[in-house]
């Protein structure tokens, strides 16, 4: 399946079971939420899993673009992205867990064709507050799917207070053809998550106590890029079709030399591509300071071992084949001049930390006290510091 034959079919499944689908297409969450940016498919809803009513209806299903900071030194690995996308359905008051679960593997076996046998699944199994998850369990055996019970790695939170409750984690095998499944999800890596199904029942007060939510509420999470690198037999997501334009581009016009780095390079120009085209422009604040330090990150790993690389070399296509899968409006040609408008800041930001570098005073080891001044004061990144001083 292609990227966008697995939404479709995602989507198709829960709109044909009554869900109404609800609008997940920006970065930017509401004006009255604190946060940057949207970093789950469940953010926007929290409201609604307390009890609010929403407009759409009880039953819900979405894609929702988001975007987290806290992982930005994973990105280069196999799975972490900046920018990604969660496949989200919701009940809200309405059906309970356990046809969530019935629905969820009937859309994994008989939607995404994955084998009943490549299935396993992780439920609560209990602790001093809560007893064990009998009731998905009980689910989970009726449907023939092998369970193993574990702890708090199956109670899902939002945060130390707030909406919470037991889960099911959804695993596939990954082993590879010819290659039986064994071991349990706790015990062989190649099994790999890609669902959740959360019963949202209780409310965590300060105190750490838990009381009944008035209205209890399912919802599931899926990341999109982890079941697209699943479904397709990748053995990362920089090998689906999501990044192909950028994996075929980037190596040819800049040799990186190793694949982390590569990775980097592509998840960072791809993710400014996306938040250029929900709106925000680079700065030293806000959702516009997230922005340029992508950016300059990228720049700074391109230009490690050559300094003449520039943005300027990079072709409309990725661009597009980006702003085309999240449908942003703005035009290639308006990113790609944000992009190298960026650039050329960054270059004289260089220019002006090697005429700071060059004074008496950092002639020698810098301490971390001299790498938080030259960050905080002159906006210099420890990683390009380096990279000048030749440290790195």
């Amino acid at each position: 399946m292609s990227t966008d034959q697995v939404v479709r079919t995602f989507t198709d499944f829960y709109q044909e079971r009554g869900h109404r689908p609800v609008n997940g297409g920006t970065l930017l969450p509401p004006p009255s939420d604190p946060v940057l940016f949207t970093t789950s498919g469940m953010h926007p809803l929290t409201p609604c899993l307390l009890g609010r009513p929403h407009p759409q209806g009880r039953r819900l299903v979405n894609v929702q673009r988001c975007l987290r900071t806290t992982d930005l030194d994973e990105v280069g690995d196999p799975t972490h992205l900046t920018v990604f996308e969660m496949l989200g359905s919701w009940s809200l008051g309405d059906y309970g867990h356990s046809q969530s679960l019935r629905w969820g593997y009937e859309l994994l076996r008989d939607g995404f064709g994955i084998p009943h046998e490549q299935l396993y699944v992780t439920v609560f199994g209990g602790d001093d507050q809560v007893g064990p998850d009998t009731h998905s369990l009980r689910t989970w055996r009726q449907l023939g799917v092998p369970v193993e019970p574990t702890g708090e790695d199956n109670w899902w939170s939002n945060g130390p207070v707030g909406p919470c409750g037991p889960d099911s984690e959804i695993f596939v095998w990954t082993g590879g053809p010819g290659t039986p499944p064994e071991g349990t999800p706790t015990t062989d890596p190649r099994w790999v998550e890609i669902w959740n199904h959360v019963h949202m029942r209780h409310l965590r007060r300060e105190d750490g106590t838990l009381e009944p939510l008035r209205q209890p509420a399912v919802d599931t999470g899926m990341g999109l890029e982890r079941l697209v690198t699943v479904l397709q037999g990748r053995n990362s997501v920089y090998e689906t079709d999501l990044f192909e334009p950028w994996m075929r581009t980037v190596p040819s016009l800049w040799h990186l030399d190793d694949e982390p780095s590569l990775r980097l390079v592509c998840d960072h120009l791809r993710s400014a591509v996306v938040v250029l085209g929900d709106g925000v422009r680079p700065s030293n604040t806000g959702r516009g300071y997230v922005l340029r330090r992508l950016i300059r990150r990228l720049l700074t790993t391109l230009r490690r071992d050559d300094p003449s690389r520039t943005l300027a070399d990079l072709p409309q296509e990725p661009i597009g084949h980006t702003l085309d899968h999240f449908r942003q409006p703005g035009g290639v040609e308006a990113v790609r001049e944000q992009l190298l408008d960026e650039e050329r800041g960054f270059t004289r930001l260089l220019e002006r930390g090697r005429r700071l570098l060059s004074k008496p005073e950092f002639q020698r080891p810098l301490t971390d006290e001299d790498y938080g001044y030259l960050h905080d004061t002159h906006g210099l990144p420890r990683d390009l510091v380096a990279g000048m001083l030749g440290t790195g």
